[in-house]
């Protein structure tokens, strides 16, 4: 089959869809669909029809386009369009986490897994309510427990939900921290470097020490001349 006769089949899988789809996925369904044909479509050209709808979308004609997002393909709106978007439920989701909840979401999804001990060593504070707002909300997941720890606690990662929100399609996709925080944002205070001075040479008495006949240290010259006129 031509790609260009798949490409509607695809669009209509993406569009309909209320998660991301996979291109393994999306060639499932799509032979699941033509059925009847005794060739069955290749990864190769969904992802060829993938790479067609993309470029299609591309076109400032369009304010939506399709995007790898959530561990899948799906449609998003453009950036240029986020506050007319925003205005409908885009801004209400993050509104109702607290400071505290997304200090917990941000760790987690840097230090993942993470048990919430690690969390709360980092924030110095108990994670109890924030941890269970972000499960009820569906950004994290329980993946397990950590058997090398004592009481084997629970382990948290994020969700596909979480990577589904933030437009990433997994923890990798996250910027860098020192994208975030520049280097140079901090830079280290130079010290201005000044040679030392060194101190002047002490200047030394250059009269000459006298040692009387029996041993005795004279400080003073004149009075070794005295004593040398002195009569016997």
């Amino acid at each position: 089959m031509e790609i260009s006769n798949i490409i509607p089949h695809i669009e209509a899988l993406v569009f309909a869809s209320d998660k991301p789809l996979t291109a393994m996925e999306l060639t499932e369904l799509a032979n699941n669909a033509f059925g009847f044909m005794e060739d069955k479509l290749t990864l190769d050209q969904i992802q060829s029809a993938i790479e067609g709808i993309v470029e299609k979308y591309s076109s400032e004609f369009y304010p939506f386009e399709i995007r790898q997002s959530g561990g899948g393909w799906q449609f998003l709106t453009k950036k240029e369009y986020h506050k007319t978007v925003a205005q409908l439920n885009g801004e209400k989701f993050l509104k109702r986490l607290s400071t505290a909840a997304l200090e917990t979401l941000a760790i987690i999804a840097y230090k993942q897994p993470i048990t919430k001990s690690e969390i709360e060593a980092i924030r110095g504070v108990s994670c109890d309510y924030s941890i269970q707002k972000l499960l009820e909300k569906e950004l994290i997941i329980i993946t397990g427990r950590n058997e090398e720890m004592v009481g084997k606690p629970l382990i948290y990662t994020t969700s596909k939900l979480f990577m589904d929100y933030f437009g990433i399609n997994s923890s990798d996709d996250l910027p860098k921290l020192k994208e975030v925080f520049p280097e140079n944002l901090v830079e280290p205070t130079l010290i201005n470097h000044t040679e030392a001075i060194e101190p002047e040479p002490e200047i030394l008495d250059e009269t000459p020490l006298i040692v009387r006949e029996d041993g005795e240290l004279v400080e003073d010259n004149n009075e070794q001349e005295n004593q040398d006129q002195a009569p016997e």
